[in-house]
């Protein structure tokens, strides 16, 4: 009986590490049906989204569709989502591309190597970070961080692309401010064809979704503007553009794709340059961090639609994985993608064989149809790259926390500042750092309250808000923080100064019912301002200590050196400390 535990122990949790098992299960052949339709509709958006985002990264546009290929697969087989499309991605291309514009000059500009080996790097870290358990990296980044790191990309990202669009040749390794200052200041060698085809795919790209709406709602869908197809726009603008190219005979007067290598990619192993490794190790945890976070965070909301989980640290493994697979197949690091996620969730997808569908499309594309991707025009390319980021930007929290929450907009717009300003890696260090220490300057100051009985009743509520009860003798107070390091003496000093102006007071109850932690900056803090109480004749009393913190106090000996006593509830002690012989009672 032991051994067949064991072995179905054993089976389910081979099940949760690979849970493309239990998908194929009970597999039907309705699911396939959806899941072959959302795959083919993703297939069409990430085409030229992946060769757009390659330009962007700095790499050729095959690295793109690798990217698509090893990845997916592997996902598909790992990932906890069933809707979540990994692949090359617009943030993560802005990342590579700073890595490469700083190494690749002093490596013989080898670009695919260094992608290679961030990719191989990514993947290493998210393993580390599986074996160390820390799926909850989740929380690392504020919300105002993220959304301040992704506005400023964004708009690094759109400038990167106006040279595309214009035909004018700019240094794009300087600052952005240098890099607009230059587009103005060249505007007059724009490339009035190459000016036109970026703005006729923009206009498409825009008007392609109401555009296509209708054309499905007029062939009976009610869906309109919210099918999947309506968001195939790339797919027409790239179409568009190596048509007009083909037709017009225009490939020698703009900038086009030119020759993409047909069929598969050989894997390979990353170059082992220690100095190199070591030199992008920084850029490889930026990377890492921002791509797990992204991913798990797109995963995770669509998953709630459904009503199922995705496991944080199942995470963590199949995005190591997919990047180690990008690294052997010649990519560049992969992530989920918001768009292309949310356009297989809209086509219905049920499990992750869509995403193998749609790995299946790059491949019959590489095999077959590369050579159409000689007349696509780089605008056409850029025009999509731009709307794709362009709804990647949010502004409406930072209204809404401009008017609740002043320090995290000051936190988003520090970040997005720092990121434009310093770049993207120490641009977000910037934002983390400045979120700590807002953090650090609210903890370091807790609100402190004087409370007293309401009415009656056994509860105890501020004096400033509150009608209650007063006691002369006992200063009640309640400290809605953790105790620690950042606040102890602030704590100390505010306590103390306000027993100090009160003439006849005989014991001062400090409230925890909010504390849920004391360091032991804080545990020497109590203690020492028990004895300053006591050299002046008031006891020092605590109340509402939570269960896991009285054992702590108890440990430490707190419990028994204080002056006075540790209540219960405050009900218990202001009875116990202002009722007769009420000074006698018990410790707990």
């Amino acid at each position: 009986m032991r051994l067949k535990t064991r072995l179905a122990m054993v089976g389910r949790r081979w099940r949760q590490w690979v849970p493309i098992v239990p998908a194929l299960t009970d597999y039907q052949s309705d699911d396939f049906s959806q899941d072959l339709i959302a795959g083919a509709v993703v297939g069409m958006v990430t085409v030229p989204q992946a060769i757009a985002y390659a330009y962007l990264a700095g790499l050729p546009p095959q690295a793109g569709l690798y990217a698509c290929l090893l990845p997916m697969l592997i996902y598909g087989v790992f990932g906890s989502s069933r809707h979540l499309v990994v692949g090359p991605v617009a943030v993560a291309a802005l990342l590579v591309a700073s890595a490469i514009a700083q190494h690749a000059p002093s490596y013989g500009d080898a670009h695919l190597m260094i992608s290679s080996i961030l990719c191989l790097q990514v993947g290493l870290i998210l393993f580390a970070l599986r074996a160390c358990n820390l799926g909850g990296l989740i929380n690392l980044l504020s919300h105002p961080v993220i959304t301040g790191f992704v506005n400023a990309a964004a708009l690094l990202i759109i400038i990167s692309q106006i040279p595309a669009i214009t035909g004018v040749t700019i240094d794009q390794g300087s600052s952005p401010l240098i890099q607009l200052i230059d587009l103005i200041n060249q505007l007059s060698q724009t490339n009035i064809l190459t000016l036109s085809i970026g703005l006729a795919a923009l206009a498409l790209l825009l008007l392609s979704k109401p555009l296509i709406g209708k054309l499905v709602m007029l062939a009976g869908v009610h869906a309109g503007k919210d099918h999947p197809l309506a968001k195939t726009g790339p797919l027409w603008a790239a179409l568009g553009g190596i048509a007009a190219v083909s037709a017009l005979g225009l490939s020698g007067q703009t900038n086009t794709v030119g020759l993409v290598p047909s069929g598969l990619p050989s894997l390979t192993w990353p170059a082992m340059d220690l100095a190199l490794w070591l030199a992008l190790l920084p850029s490889a945890a930026v990377i890492a961090v921002i791509t797990y976070i992204e991913s798990y965070s797109i995963g995770a909301t669509l998953a709630a639609k459904e009503r199922y989980q995705v496991r944080p640290n199942q995470e963590l493994v199949a995005l190591g994985a997919a990047n180690v697979g990008a690294a052997l197949s010649g990519a560049y690091p992969v992530a989920g993608s918001f768009s292309r996620s949310g356009v297989n969730y809209a086509a219905g997808a049920r499990t992750p064989v869509s995403t193998l569908i749609c790995a299946l499309i790059i491949v019959v594309t590489l095999m077959f149809f590369t050579d159409a991707f000689v007349n696509l025009p780089k605008a056409a390319l850029a025009a999509i790259v731009i709307v794709s980021v362009w709804n990647l930007v949010d502004l409406k929290n930072s209204r809404k926390n401009w008017a609740v929450h002043r320090q995290d907009s000051w936190t988003e717009w520090g970040t997005a500042l720092g990121v434009l300003a310093l770049g993207v890696e120490i641009g977000l260090l910037f934002g983390v750092v400045l979120s700590i220490a807002f953090f650090l300057r609210a903890s370091s100051n807790p609100a402190i309250t004087q409370i007293g009985r309401l009415g009656d009743s056994q509860q105890f509520r501020s004096a400033k808000r509150y009608p209650v009860t007063l006691h002369q003798a006992v200063l009640a107070l309640r400290v809605d923080e953790n105790i620690f390091f950042a606040n102890a003496s602030q704590i100390e000093d505010r306590i103390v100064g306000r027993a100090l102006r009160r003439q006849d007071i005989t014991d001062v109850l400090l409230a925890c019912g909010s504390v849920n932690r004391i360091d032991s900056t804080g545990h020497a803090m109590l203690l020492r301002m028990s004895g300053t109480l006591a050299d002046i004749g008031i006891r020092f009393n605590l109340s509402e200590v939570k269960g896991p913190l009285m054992k702590e106090l108890q440990a430490t000996g707190l419990a028994d050196d204080i002056s006075g006593n540790i209540y219960f509830s405050n009900d218990e002690a202001l009875r116990a400390l202002t009722e007769p012989h009420g000074d006698s009672g018990e410790q707990h």
